[in-house]
């Protein structure tokens, strides 16, 4: 049974399942969602708790089968958490999840909580997590992307009694606040509650969002290759200076651009030679969110643009490793702005 995280507090007012497994990579969504069945638990009587992190390969299952088959010694009903950051149990920890999984119906005085990251469709698809996926209750935790941010601050505020002005004002000062915490949502979340300690109840307004809330943004090089394919220029420089600020290895930048423009160019190809674009997309191996910025892109992108991206690719690919060329910066990460200004420029001749 899978429930989605907006739905979790409805599913646990109507009562409580014997497993529950959240997978995802956003640390603070998937604390948030185990509290929530935690205190649903404690309310009913699960007053127990013992928790085991899965490390490494030989990790010993028999303690956790253990402890999911007996009794408590303190307490008639326990909380059983099953922690495995690598998202790999092994082959014991496989045989382990399922045999768990299929005795947690029949178990009134245990509630198993398994704790995963995001996991990949492969692993989705394996037996183990299709045990814990048929006998219990799974939630997947997705990530809060850039253009949902500013809603989910307006949220957040609001459930602790304060809101932005109405109007432009409010709508530049919630892209402000998204702007400096894009990527770090544990580190939003602290920035709303912080306003919430100087400020009370009420409408906030820009200039206190402005002095309050800390630039906690953290970037990630395949979301700055998605925000150059959406033309997003001005989000583009602030991520390669936050990117250049975090050390982050320029090379690893230039790859990411450079498969990109490489890609355009290879769906580009197989378009000019007869190809309908859904079928060379899927061929290059290009779906999701870049997907749907290739289909807006390679309409209007002429194969003489693809052609001198694809050589300033090559510049550039020569600028980090040390190279000098001549009419371009010197300096690796002045020449990843022109590159990726460059390929922004392409994007936005799509709109």
């Amino acid at each position: 049974m899978h429930i989605a995280l907006n739905q979790l507090t409805a599913h646990l007012a109507k009562g409580l399942r014997p497993l529950y497994t959240l997978h995802g990579d956003e640390p603070l969504l998937q604390q948030e969602a185990a509290d929530a069945i935690r205190v649903a638990a404690r309310a009913q009587g699960y007053t127990e708790r013992t928790t085991f992190v899965v490390a490494g390969a030989h990790f010993d299952w028999s303690a956790v089968l253990a402890a999911g088959g007996s009794l408590s010694l303190f307490a008639d009903k326990q909380i059983v958490e099953i922690r495995v950051p690598s998202g790999k149990p092994g082959k014991d920890g496989s045989a382990a999840l399922q045999h768990i999984a299929q005795a947690a119906a029949g178990n009134d005085s245990t509630l198993t909580l398994v704790l995963l990251p995001r996991l990949d469709k492969a692993t989705k698809t394996g037996a183990w997590f299709a045990a814990l996926e048929n006998n219990g209750a799974t939630v997947q935790i997705d990530p809060i992307e850039r253009a949902q941010l500013p809603a989910w601050i307006a949220q957040r505020l609001a459930a602790q009694g304060q809101r932005v002005v109405a109007g432009e004002e409010g709508q530049r000062t919630l892209t402000f606040f998204a702007d400096r915490v894009e990527g770090n949502l544990l580190a939003a979340h602290q920035e709303i509650q912080k306003l919430a300690l100087l400020y009370p109840p009420g409408e906030l307004g820009w200039a206190q969002v402005e002095a309050a809330v800390l630039n906690v943004a953290r970037y990630d090089v395949f979301k700055l290759s998605e925000a150059v394919l959406a033309g997003q220029v001005l989000r583009v420089q602030r991520m390669l200076d936050g990117l250049q600020a975090e050390g982050e290895a320029a090379v690893l930048v230039h790859w990411a651009l450079a498969e990109d423009i490489r890609a355009l160019k290879r769906v580009k190809d197989a378009m000019v030679a007869g190809k309908p674009l859904p079928m060379a997309l899927r061929e290059n191996r290009v779906w999701g969110a870049k997907e749907r910025l290739f289909e807006r892109i390679l309409p209007r992108a002429s194969d003489a643009q693809l052609a001198r991206l694809l050589q300033s690719a090559h510049l550039v690919d020569g600028i980090v490793k040390g190279l000098k060329v001549p009419d371009w910066p010197q300096e690796p990460w002045q020449a990843l702005q022109r590159l990726a200004l460059q390929l922004g420029k392409v994007a936005m001749a799509g709109r």
